[in-house]
């Protein structure tokens, strides 16, 4: 429905570029899936009818990946933001792709543990 679906020029335009010197290239709609079940529904759609898709976190990539350059969905994944399980005994955490870095350390904060700048590892759900 209309919370979670886009078309608006402005969204688009925020849509269609991150952080790095690459022109904006906007996507042609901006979805935000709340589950697992709705990025697949979402991406088995685009798959049959050829649509380019766009996976947006919160652009500020330096490589120009959220750059629509042949149009499609964008696929904003930042409400998919939930901690599934935090393992203290081998320091491992499942989050869902729009956990950020701060918001994880947020969680984190009180158990001597951090996720610091620039690591490798995210494992989503």
């Amino acid at each position: 429905g209309a919370p979670n679906v886009s078309t608006a020029t402005a969204v688009r335009e925020q849509h269609g570029h991150d952080e790095s010197m690459h022109p904006c290239a906007p996507p042609d709609v901006v979805v935000w899936p709340q589950a697992v079940g709705q990025v697949q529904e979402l991406a088995a759609l685009c798959h049959r009818c050829r649509v380019p898709m766009v996976p947006f976190g919160t652009g500020t990539g330096l490589e120009g990946g959220v750059n629509a350059v042949q149009g499609g969905v964008c696929f904003d994944l930042s409400r998919m933001d939930a901690i599934a399980e935090l393992s203290l005994e081998d320091f491992s955490v499942t989050v869902e792709p729009g956990v950020t870095r701060k918001a994880l350390n947020k969680h984190l904060r009180g158990t001597g543990l951090w996720f610091p700048v620039g690591t490798v590892g995210m494992r989503g759900v």
